[in-house]
């Protein structure tokens, strides 16, 4: 009986081997390039020091540069670089509020986030809310209602209070009450603080009784 005869240097043996060894050329290539990728970025990564590094950014609309340890934090390099001592630093573990600022529109604790990580960053502190020489809504709502005793946490508090505004223009009480849980107040003059919040946000404020 004649046999049918196959081609010549071709079979289905050795064409699916063919496109194994393409695809695991080609995978191995993907991972090449991925590895060299990663390596690439764990070098921009790296961490810098130990000495002083250059830090960048732009603070109350002007630019700052400044030569610090990388374990130096925001709120030191405004008070002590800078001389932006509305920025307090009172517990010093992000628990208080005191050092809140604005970095890129969010509120942050400046006492737990290092200089070396605003690289670039747009921020605003106490000092920057008014603008032209004219106190911001917020600040002159916490004159009126006196939201404030001894006035050491009262920078953080404004500033938590603007960017609650900023992105809830007329938020309800209990909106205001999370929003400034971070913030904590020794002397206890919440009521006030709320008081302010609402009135600067062009709501009436609260009466002043227990369980405000």
């Amino acid at each position: 009986m004649h046999k049918q005869q196959k081609p010549p240097g071709f079979s289905r043996r050795s064409f699916i081997k063919t496109v194994g060894v393409s695809a695991t050329v080609s995978t191995l290539s993907g991972i090449a390039e991925a590895h060299a990728a990663a390596r690439e970025q764990e070098r921009a990564d790296a961490v810098q020091g130990p000495g002083p590094i250059a830090v960048a950014f732009t603070v109350n609309g002007k630019a700052a540069e400044v030569r610090v340890e990388p374990s130096v934090t925001l709120a030191e390099v405004l008070r002590l670089n800078l001389g932006l001592t509305g920025t307090k630093i009172i517990c010093d573990r992000g628990s208080c509020g005191g050092c809140s600022v604005i970095v890129n529109g969010k509120l942050m604790n400046a006492c737990m986030t290092l200089a070396f990580d605003v690289q670039g960053a747009t921020i605003t502190t106490v000092e920057g809310i008014a603008q032209g020489g004219k106190l911001d809504p917020v600040q002159e709502s916490f004159l009126r209602h006196d939201g404030l005793q001894c006035g050491y946490c009262t920078p953080g508090f404004v500033v938590a209070t603007r960017v609650l505004l900023n992105d809830v223009p007329k938020p309800t009480l209990d909106q205001i009450k999370k929003a400034l849980g971070g913030n904590i107040c020794r002397c206890g003059t919440y009521t006030n603080i709320f008081n302010a919040a609402l009135e600067a946000s062009g709501q009436a404020p609260i009466m002043d009784q227990k369980g405000v």
